[in-house]
């Protein structure tokens, strides 16, 4: 996850090693990534027939597990700005034999109409963006979600001790929570909860389109 370049449609950081990203994000969720990722959902409260979009979907392992919950009827797209990474999803997709969108694109221009999906996700990656990106990311996520759909956002918040040898290693950035739910109400956004996750000192915010 430190091979990281700019890409020339995003000033966000863009990823491009696929198989060091799988392999640290299982190390930074102690091998729990699954159950982290069902806990992502929950918070959605993704169902049967939704349509879900992972925003910064990196391997694609969210909108996977959201494609196994939503069911034939629902449908789950993931973008990210990374051709790796979306290769790695696509083929993760097709092992699993599982109909789930891959699309490279980003987070300044989602290719998608108004009011396409019930719940939009975005996990770990708001952090990546510089202040007025994170802006423009959240305006789109509210412009892509439906009346009355959920936008999940989770990343990591401030520390709450020392750094510890994972954090030496990853040096990723952090996004406040007050700075989250600010960048979602000024998106149009209604928040509706928020807090950590039980992990490391990840948080998450849950808004609603009114």
């Amino acid at each position: 996850m430190h091979a990281e370049t700019r890409a020339t449609a995003t000033t966000g950081r863009v990823l491009h090693s696929a198989g060091a990203y799988d392999w640290l994000a299982w190390l930074l969720l102690g091998g729990r990534e699954r159950a982290f990722r069902q806990r992502v959902l929950e918070l959605g409260h993704v169902t049967t027939d939704d349509a879900v979009l992972d925003v910064g979907c990196g391997t694609g392992t969210l909108a996977i597990l959201a494609k196994e919950r939503v069911g034939a009827k629902g449908a789950a797209h993931g973008i990210d700005a990374s051709p790796e990474m979306i290769a790695r999803a696509r083929r993760k997709a097709r092992r699993a034999g599982l109909d789930v969108s891959f699309e490279q694109a980003v987070v300044e221009a989602m290719p998608f109409p108004e009011q396409t999906f019930d719940v939009v996700l975005s996990t770990l990656m708001l952090h990546h963006l510089p202040r007025p990106v994170r802006e423009q990311c959240a305006r789109e996520m509210r412009r892509v979600a439906r009346p009355g759909g959920r936008v999940v956002v989770v990343d990591f918040g401030a520390r709450t001790g020392g750094r510890s040898f994972l954090e030496r290693f990853h040096r990723h950035g952090r996004v406040e929570l007050t700075e989250i739910r600010r960048v979602l109400t000024d998106a149009g956004l209604r928040i509706e909860d928020s807090g950590p996750m039980g992990l490391h000192d990840l948080q998450f915010v849950v808004g609603r389109v009114p």
